[in-house]
């Protein structure tokens, strides 16, 4: 039994979106979508990827499972990409945006925007407002974001810095002692220098260059994504010696 039509339209509906929203968003008409929805068609393998970015869930699941039997709570984290594979192995499902010239952006997470990105991440009316730049001495085959840092726990990188990761694929690449930004369900934006216990006991310890702050560890199902450290902006000059 093929459970697609009728899990496309239960995704649907638990977005509050209509068809012609939808279909608008993956750019085919609302006909299409419909006849997706009543299994009157089937997608294509590039409209497939799309609709399994749109609503952040692999393609296997939506093919193969019947959602309407899944409990709230298990499709809500799979909804919100906690169906953790921390080789990954399963395509991890990144919302992003290109140029005029196809070029992958590296899009800013407003300060204003940061509480809402841990439910925004995956929604792609959420990523294209964001703003977005280039920088041409970073990798064109690699993706990249930017998120806004507060508080004084990771100097030399202070309160309202904006620091770019790299979107990290396989968490088993983690490499002890290098700064890492974690996007976490409780605490959001979190930007530490981590250590890889993944094999002990499924978690990460998360540490501060400032020693004031103690050392906590974060288990990998409260992780939705992790970026490594590229470089970061800062609008305040340093401390500067005076000098007679």
């Amino acid at each position: 039994m093929s459970y697609f039509g009728r899990n496309l339209k239960l995704l649907r509906k638990r977005r509050s979106r209509s068809q012609a929203d939808v279909s608008n968003t993956l750019q085919i008409t609302r006909s299409t979508w419909s006849a997706y929805e009543n299994e009157a068609a089937e997608p294509n393998f590039d409209t497939l990827m799309k609709i399994s970015k749109y609503f952040s869930l692999p393609i296997d699941v939506f093919l193969k499972e019947d959602l309407h039997e899944f409990s709230e709570l298990r499709l809500t984290n799979l909804e919100n990409g906690f169906n953790v594979d921390v080789s990954g192995r399963k395509l991890r499902v990144l919302t992003t945006t290109v140029n005029h010239q196809d070029e992958e952006n590296i899009e800013l997470v407003p300060v204003k925007a940061q509480a809402g990105y841990t439910q925004g991440l995956y929604d792609p009316e959420y990523i294209k407002v964001l703003p977005t730049f280039q920088l041409p001495f970073l990798a064109k085959d690699r993706k990249y974001r930017t998120f806004p840092i507060s508080g004084d726990s990771m100097p030399p990188v202070s309160d309202g810095s904006f620091v770019t990761g790299e979107f990290v694929q396989n968490w088993n690449y983690i490499k002890n002692g290098y700064p890492y930004i974690v996007i976490t369900k409780d605490e959001g934006i979190v930007f530490k220098i981590l250590y890889n216990q993944l094999k002990k006991n499924k978690t990460f310890l998360l540490c501060s260059t400032n020693t004031f702050y103690e050392p906590y560890e974060v288990n990998v199902e409260e992780i939705i994504e992790i970026w490594k450290f590229t470089n970061y902006i800062n609008s305040q000059a340093p401390e500067l010696e005076k000098t007679i």
